[in-house]
């Protein structure tokens, strides 16, 4: 009788190194990636802290993120119109980061439907919270917003709630 293939667990996946896959020990103050950097793999943050900043053309930064456990970052290179890094990433307290080559990355979307159904998942809540945040640029004053500063959901919330 011929053997089945073993049930792919995302969790599994993301907690350990692999083909196309390297955990990096990173400390504070590391930069992950570059603005302007060729975006050649996807991140996902197995316990520490990451700030994502951009620089405008005048030379102004911003952070537009602060990224926590369970969370990825760099997914944006898996499109095919993004070759380049938007933003610069770096560690804010010493991380544990898994660093998914992009062809690696690509494969496991296609390939394993519970890992794409999560990391999909994960995204939506993303957007959903970046929307919100918007929203509360748009319509609220920076005091309040200060009051109410919060997380997007991690992707280890997802993972255990699906």
């Amino acid at each position: 009788m011929p053997s089945r293939k073993a049930r792919f667990n995302p969790e599994t996946f993301l907690a350990k190194a692999g083909l196309g896959r390297t955990i990096l020990e990173l400390p504070k103050k590391h930069i992950v990636f570059s603005q302007g950097d060729a975006g050649d793999a996807v991140f996902y943050i197995q316990q520490g802290k990451v700030k994502l900043t951009v620089v405008s053309e005048r030379g102004k930064e911003a952070t537009t993120a602060v990224l926590t456990d369970g969370d990825f970052l760099g997914e944006e290179c898996i499109t095919a119109g993004q070759p380049v890094r938007m933003a610069t990433a770096a560690a804010i307290i010493p991380c544990s980061v898994l660093r998914i080559e992009r062809k690696q990355m690509l494969q496991a979307l296609h390939e394993e439907h519970a890992f794409s159904d999560v990391f999909v998942a994960y995204l939506l809540a993303r957007n959903i919270r970046v929307q919100e945040d918007l929203v509360d640029q748009l319509f609220n004053s920076s005091e309040k917003r200060l009051a109410e500063v919060g997380s997007p959901m991690p992707f280890k919330a997802i993972l255990t709630r699906s």
